[in-house]
């Protein structure tokens, strides 16, 4: 049975102004279809590992094309579609229903961790963000990544804590993909205690939910439960996991089960795993993957989605 939760139920930050307050609910509402939960498509890797996510040995050639990201959207069940400004801007007209969160920063990954700490800065100001939704693109929010432990931390910091007192006042929600990295950091970048600290820090900054990666298990505990952590460190804050590079759709869906109802996350931020199939199988393994997320369906039931046995609709 699919968790309604009514308007009355979201819980507004108070740095959303008055005026704001009933955008910020219908942005809310529609990034998590009403459920309180995210279903994220997450489409910003084409600066961040640029081609090789789109095209090689693996990987369908339709995701060759930028225009697969946006009929997989259009045609599968998401709760909200993330990339670049510019990227929407180039194809959002002739997908209007889709919602979209526009990342505000991005790099490249062709400066490594061992020649400079990870920095990736502000790529525009919010005023050309909400010249797009004045025009009619359907945003509904905000993202940006943070490298907690880089060298360039405080910068990052500042950055996403003014950005998401800007896009609370304008009513926007705001999802921080929050990545602890760098020479500090070195091979603790997924222990748990790191992945916790990290989802403490996004509520902190303010930020409507934080995109992290699933901890390691470790001293008895699995992912999930030491994700459980993680969960309860971030408040009110919702906790979504990274999906990673891509896996065999049941063990994909079987984890991301294990997230929600062990590790209590609010949902799955996933670009890779949905992307990099067919259209057919893209879609309808945002319908698998959103049976889970938005509607508590079982992994049996969602893998009878993928397959096709079964649909799902919102």
């Amino acid at each position: 049975m699919m968790p309604k939760i009514t308007r009355d139920q979201v819980k507004v930050p108070v740095d959303v102004l008055v005026d704001a307050r009933e955008a910020y609910i219908d942005n809310y509402m529609a990034a998590t279809r009403g459920t309180g939960r995210l279903m994220l498509f997450a489409c910003d890797q084409k600066v961040e590992h640029m081609n090789g996510d789109f095209y090689g040995e693996g990987i369908d050639i339709a995701d060759l094309d930028p225009e697969h990201l946006f009929k997989i959207a259009d045609q599968g069940v998401c709760g909200v579609m993330a990339g670049q400004r510019g990227l929407i801007a180039r194809y959002a007209a002739d997908y209007p229903d889709v919602n979209y969160l526009v990342k505000m920063n991005s790099k490249t990954n062709l400066v490594k961790t061992s020649q400079d700490d990870p920095y990736s800065g502000q790529l525009h100001d919010l005023e050309a963000v909400l010249a797009m939704r004045e025009a009619g693109v359907n945003i509904v929010g905000l993202g940006y990544t943070l490298y907690l432990g880089s060298e360039y931390e405080s910068t990052m910091l500042s950055e996403a804590g003014q950005l998401i007192a800007e896009a609370h006042a304008q009513g926007l929600i705001v999802v921080l993909w929050i990545y602890p990295r760098g020479k500090a950091v070195g091979d603790r970048e997924k222990a748990p205690e790191t992945i916790a600290g990290a989802a403490g820090v996004a509520l902190c900054l303010g930020a409507d939910f934080v995109k992290v990666n699933p901890p390691v298990a470790s001293d008895g505990k699995t992912s999930a439960e030491n994700l459980a952590v993680a969960s309860a460190a971030a408040g009110r804050t919702g906790l979504v996991c990274a999906g990673g590079s891509t896996v065999d759709a049941p063990v994909f869906l079987s984890q991301l089960h294990d997230q929600i109802h062990i590790g209590n996350a609010v949902g799955n931020a996933t670009g890779r795993n949905i992307h990099q199939r067919s259209l057919d199988e893209a879609v309808r393994l945002t319908k698998a993957i959103s049976a889970i997320t938005l509607a508590d369906a079982s992994v049996e039931e969602a893998v009878k989605v993928f397959d096709g046995e079964a649909d799902f609709s919102l």
